[in-house]
């Protein structure tokens, strides 16, 4: 049996796979968790064989995930499940590990052997994304900046910045200067939708 943990904040997604993966004979749905942390704890204690998980969720995102998955070796592969086909992304994952990268339209069966194909030591890309991938312009942020910016583009002051990732309000100015300096934008708002839209976030 291929044992399944299934990171997805929306409760109906998260439903909706699990029930059409249990159709599947050789598939064992182990756990279902609404954000990356939780994912996280789960893999730790349940030890699944993959992980599908999507990209935007609350508390860790699916890429911060499939980081901390290579970091702890855990053992789980890892599939990306996301409506986010843009290439940013998807270098982003497969840099951070992931074996497999799908979109949120394809065909169950698609998703079903794209499982098998990953757990027998292969990647599954979606089709439509693999040339794609290295066609756009390569990111130009480092981490910290993309977390200082993905916060502020959140709404959040210099000063919560700070506080959350402790560092000093000086030094989350000066990353979020650079992210826009390197972005080319007139100022954060902008360098979060240029970078968000690249799929750098």
């Amino acid at each position: 049996m291929i044992r399944i943990l299934i990171a997805e904040d929306q409760a109906l997604v998260l439903g909706a796979l699990s029930a059409l993966l249990r159709l599947e004979p050789d598939f064992e749905v182990v756990a279902g968790a609404a954000n990356g942390r939780d994912a996280l704890e789960l893999c730790a204690r349940l030890a699944p064989d993959i992980v599908l998980t999507d990209i935007e969720m609350p508390h860790m995102t699916g890429l911060e995930l499939a980081l901390q998955l290579k970091e702890r070796r855990l053992g789980a592969r890892l599939i990306v499940v996301t409506t986010f086909g843009r290439s940013g992304y998807l270098r982003r994952a497969l840099e951070a590990g992931v074996r497999g990268y799908l979109l949120k339209d394809a065909p169950v069966d698609a998703l079903a052997e794209s499982i098998r194909c990953v757990h027998a030591g292969g990647r599954a890309i979606a089709p439509e994304l693999a040339l794609e991938s290295w066609s756009g312009g390569a990111d130009p942020l480092t981490e910290r900046e993309r977390q200082v910016l993905r916060l502020a583009g959140e709404g959040r002051s210099s000063a919560d910045i700070a506080r959350q990732v402790h560092l000093s309000e000086g030094t989350v100015r000066n990353y979020l200067s650079e992210a826009i300096s390197k972005l080319g934008a007139g100022n954060r708002v902008e360098a979060y939708r240029t970078a968000r839209d690249a799929g750098w976030l």
